[in-house]
């Protein structure tokens, strides 16, 4: 059997350490590379190749909604595994919009991961027995309906807004922002305008709220000790 190579993205060191050790205590899996934030792991991805990224949503700099898109769409048989601690439906939808060949809970056992991992590298989509039946009955209701599937809410911004929301969300300011995304900072304050008009907010906390509330960042994400900036 040959061995399938894992990127691991988690932005907690301990956590990345619990799960590199757990892969390789299974045999057959390597972990060929770790990323602390999604930036990193769209690099990574790229670079490595590995058959299977394992991907946190909430990490700094990218969420993983987004890095997993920037990876699918990069390479389009990129296998990517969300792993995380919401089972939220809006939350599964979203990664399954962005690519995602399957979604694990964190409090599933060792064993599930390995599980999971194997089914995805061999091209079969896995998901924690949980949302399964969720997903199921969603489903069900959905052709019930005479709906072909339950449709995901789109979001009203651009990847790129989505981006910068992120990013203004941990308290980063416009000239951070700028260099991190390479684009210039008159870029990054006209996407600053475009999200107050398209999300009707006017202030970076009401903007951070928003982040929160649609799982683009966690509360403890945001950074301490910046300055916000106004709009």
């Amino acid at each position: 059997m040959s061995v399938v190579t894992v990127l691991l993205a988690e932005d907690h060191t301990i956590v990345r350490e619990g799960l590199k050790a757990v892969l390789s205590m299974a045999g057959g899996i390597e972990v060929v590379g770790e990323a602390g934030d999604g930036r990193e792991a769209v690099v990574l991805a790229r670079r490595l190749v590995p058959d299977v990224i394992l991907m946190d949503i909430a990490m700094p700099l990218l969420n993983g909604f987004e890095a997993t898109r920037q990876i699918v769409r990069d390479r389009g048989t990129a296998r990517v595994l969300i792993l995380s601690a919401h089972s939220d439906d809006g939350y599964v939808e979203r990664a399954m919009a962005m690519g995602a060949a399957g979604y694990l809970l964190k409090q599933t056992a060792g064993s599930g991961l390995v599980r999971a991992i194997r089914e995805i590298a061999e091209g079969r989509p896995y998901f924690s027995a949980a949302v399964s039946r969720r997903m199921d009955r969603h489903v069900r209701a959905a052709k019930a309906r005479g709906e072909l599937r339950p449709g995901a809410v789109a979001s009203p911004l651009s990847a790129r807004e989505l981006e910068v929301l992120q990013l203004i969300a941990e308290g980063r300011p416009n000239k951070e922002t700028a260099e991190i995304l390479r684009i210039s900072i008159k870029t990054v304050e006209k996407h600053r305008q475009n999200l107050m008009v398209k999300l009707d907010i006017h202030d970076t906390a009401s903007l951070t709220r928003y982040a929160i509330g649609a799982g683009i960042i966690e509360s403890c994400v945001q950074r301490t000790g910046i300055g916000e900036e106004p709009l």
